[in-house]
């Protein structure tokens, strides 16, 4: 999906933002002619509360709509999206006393709110859409950047498994190589074993959709960041069966690719001054008479052992293969993206990304990235006690601990068995919005990309976003 902003040399209608403090002064003032319809209508500012204004002709001029309360906004993110939804067609410019963060977060919130998945409905009319005059101070490729990464993001795990198996994947990852002049490899079915990628074919091999590492480069010059994420197309759970209210959203168990791919596709529009490596081992995880089984032992690419104690906690067996392979080539920053464990959704819902890593300016970093991004993240621990929790007696590692506890951080410690070298970050994402929320519908969400695009100038050292 691509995203237009309004020329600014054309005619537009202005959309007044308002605090309920401000609106006395704005019913005195310049809403004066308006002020008995606002005051019939019960207008009190609040967030995301839209009037649309008539003009001598009855025709819409204008249009106020409230900002709400600090407490409001604090409780309600992109909650000026809501207003925007009811805006007719043509060109807006947002007038209001926002502060430049304020103003941005709208932006973005505005060109969100556009978004729509029609793939599977095309009869379906289009809506109006109202285009925003990009605000003064506000970044327009930046902001353009985001919105699109974050749509194809979107798009990618709504997409049902049907037409989104490793193969497509695989396209999708060839289409956005071909955009910008990026290359891509890949190894496939019985090829990685060859290629000593053995969990992830182990994962991948009972199903008729091969699968596959794929693997794009992008730049030639400055710091180097590889990004590793989760391509499970979708996730029976192998011989270890998901009961079916368990699998009615596995086609985003892919969520961590798809983030990774938005990324990378924000990253590359931008042209930011680094080298960006992207690594997805795509499968789908099903049954049949060769799937990997319980207590089966994996030998994985960097030589340690795996007790499969769960079919069913396949993702990391295909994420550390690739990060043993990322680790190889010494990269600056490491960041793997999945949708790994329920355990993180009870620990902070599905509104947060939670991430894990060891090293305090990483965190730092990516606290103010998440801030610049409107992208809230939360730091969990490593937590080194737990680390025996996941060494069963049979083998190296256990791939499914019966600690019944910390499973978020047990795999997350798991994972990092397989980093030896860069700095890295870890994210256990949900990749999913349960219900309608303003700039973010019910369904496919990224999380975390933007709060990493935001971190990377510090982390990497790089002059310009």
């Amino acid at each position: 999906m691509t995203f237009s902003l309004a020329d600014p040399a054309e005619p537009c209608r202005t959309l007044h933002v308002l605090r309920p403090e401000e609106l006395p002064t704005f019913l005195d003032g310049a809403g004066r002619r308006w002020a008995p319809w606002l005051t019939s209508t019960a207008f009190e500012a609040g967030l995301g509360d839209l009037r649309l204004l008539p003009g001598e002709d009855g025709s819409v001029c204008a249009a106020v709509a409230g900002f709400g309360t600090a407490q409001a906004r604090r409780r309600q993110r992109f909650g000026l999206a809501k207003a925007v939804s009811g805006l007719p067609s043509g060109s807006w410019r947002i007038e209001g006393r926002l502060s430049p963060d304020e103003t941005t977060e709208a932006a973005l919130a505005w060109l969100l709110s556009s978004y729509r998945f029609d793939r599977y409905r095309p009869g379906r009319k289009p809506a109006p859409q109202a285009l925003l005059v990009c605000p003064e101070g506000v970044d327009p490729p930046r902001l353009i950047a985001m919105a699109e990464g974050e749509a194809l993001t979107r798009d990618l795990i709504n997409t049902p498994a049907q037409d989104m198996g490793p193969a497509e994947l695989e396209a999708v990852a060839r289409a956005l190589a071909a955009r910008f002049g990026a290359a891509v490899a890949t190894t496939v079915g019985e090829d990685l074993l060859a290629a000593n990628f053995p969990m992830i074919h182990a994962v991948g091999r009972a199903s008729p959709r091969e699968p596959r590492l794929i693997d794009l480069r992008w730049g030639e010059a400055g710091p180097a960041l590889t990004l590793v994420g989760k391509g499970v197309c979708f996730d029976t759970g192998g011989l270890n069966l998901k009961p079916s209210n368990g699998m009615n959203l596995m086609k985003k168990d892919m969520g961590g690719a798809a983030t990774v791919l938005g990324l990378a596709q924000m990253i590359m529009a931008l042209g930011l001054p680094l080298r960006l490596r992207v690594l997805i081992p795509a499968v789908e995880n099903v049954v049949a008479g060769n799937a990997l089984k319980p207590k089966d032992i994996l030998t994985s690419r960097k030589g340690l052992t795996v007790e499969v104690n769960d079919t069913d906690a396949e993702g990391r067996l295909v994420l550390a293969d690739a990060l043993a392979l990322a680790c190889e080539e010494a990269p600056d920053v490491l960041v793997s993206m999945a949708t790994l464990t329920g355990a993180a959704r009870v620990a902070v819902g599905p509104d947060i990304a939670p991430y894990y890593t060891d090293d305090a300016s990483l965190a730092a970093a990516l606290e103010q990235g998440a801030a610049r991004g409107f992208d809230p993240v939360w730091r969990m621990p490593f937590h080194d006690p737990y680390d025996a929790v996941i060494e069963p007696a049979i083998a190296d590692l256990d791939n499914a601990p019966g600690f019944g506890f910390a499973g978020s951080i047990t795999a997350a410690l798991f994972l990092r068995r397989f980093v030896d070298g860069p700095r890295y970050l870890h994210f256990d994402i949900y990749g999913h919005t349960p219900t309608d929320q303003p700039a973010r519908p019910k369904g496919g969400v990224g999380q975390g990309a933007r709060a990493i695009l935001g971190a990377l100038p510090q982390i990497l050292g790089l002059d310009a976003t």
